[in-house]
């Protein structure tokens, strides 16, 4: 009798696209691991994601605006989650694997740094070889997580490193997830930056509000709906040239109105000068790391070692062991 898993597995293949990544199709995993009886590889890798450290630690990690007190303004665990949303609702209706854009997203940021990008390019800066969080990300599913990686799929992984910048993901569902990750942050970004008083609605690019949208939904439901059917049917994963060029206009102007807003860069100098001091701190003190990072050090580069655990960090941790190390404590006795 067939598995629940194998059951699965006959499903795709009977109901995906002939472009789908099928479960059952996989690369495969760095390490052989038995198969589930009851869930897919991508189903499994989702999982692992969901309940490994580094996923939980994304709620308390800077999307745009660091440390937020107030309840409402996105953190880097519901970026995360408004991108595989938007993944699986794109790959479900292309007849793509769900399962594989749903896996790849929930990963795609589990490297970042405290403070978002800000922290990103301090490490990048100072650390030798420099510091890419999709990289990192992918080292976190590979090496730091359960001090050995969570043995991921090859696809999976695949879309993790590749989800940014010129890298070019080897699925369709990696492919979405890129286009996912931009809808994401560029809409809740506004949203948020409204939310703070450093945009107004009105100041949006006029064509950009024509072609996409006035409100956050309606500009999703363009940019989901364009990218569905322009790519349908087909091996690749395209938009139309009116709403992509809208969409990346829109992003600009936000690098410049939002991302590079003088009342945002003043909070971030604090941030990254936080990062930067501890960076140093522990290169010359390893032996102050922690015990799961010090163990790292016999396989690893020292700086490569001391990134590891401040990209790990948490705002909130960041700042509570800056203080520890470089403020000092009133006398109680």
């Amino acid at each position: 009798m067939a598995t629940i898993r194998e059951q699965y597995e006959r499903r795709e293949r009977d109901m995906l696209s002939p472009y789908a990544q099928l479960a059952a199709e996989t690369k495969g995993r760095q390490r052989p691991a038995e198969k589930c009886a009851i869930r897919t590889e991508y189903q499994r890798d989702r999982d692992k994601i969901i309940h490994c450290k580094s996923f939980r630690r994304l709620k308390h990690k800077t999307q745009v605006f660091i440390a937020p007190q107030k309840d409402h303004y996105r953190t880097r665990l519901t970026h995360t989650l408004e991108v595989s949303q938007i993944a699986r609702t794109v790959a479900r209706a292309l007849r793509l694997n769900e399962d594989l854009a749903e896996a790849m997203s929930l990963g795609h940021d589990l490297g970042h740094t405290p403070f978002g990008h800000r922290g990103e390019r301090v490490l990048d800066r100072i650390c030798t070889g420099g510091f890419h969080h999709y990289l990192q990300s992918l080292r976190v599913v590979d090496v730091l997580e359960n001090g050995c990686g969570l043995n991921l799929t090859w696809e999976v992984r695949d879309g993790i490193a590749n989800h940014t910048g010129a890298c070019s993901p080897s699925t369709l569902e990696g492919k979405i997830l890129k286009y996912a990750d931009r809808f994401a942050y560029i809409n809740h970004d506004i949203d948020d930056a409204i939310r703070s008083g450093i945009l107004t609605a009105d100041a949006l690019p006029a064509d950009c509000v024509e072609t996409l949208g006035a409100r956050h939904s309606a500009r999703v439901d363009t940019l989901i709906t364009d990218i569905i059917s322009h790519s349908m049917g087909k091996n690749d994963i395209t938009m139309s040239a009116q709403v992509e060029a809208a969409m990346l206009k829109l992003r600009g102007f936000l690098f410049e109105n939002v991302y590079n807003a003088p009342s945002k860069t003043s909070e971030e100098e604090k941030a990254a000068y936080i990062i930067e001091q501890m960076f140093f701190h522990f290169v010359s003190h390893p032996e102050k790391l922690p015990d799961e990072y010090r163990a790292l050090l016999a396989h690893w580069d020292k700086e490569r070692v001391v990134c590891d655990y401040i990209a790990g960090m948490t705002d909130i941790y960041a700042i509570s062991t800056y203080g520890e190390l470089f403020i000092p404590r009133g006398w109680t006795v």
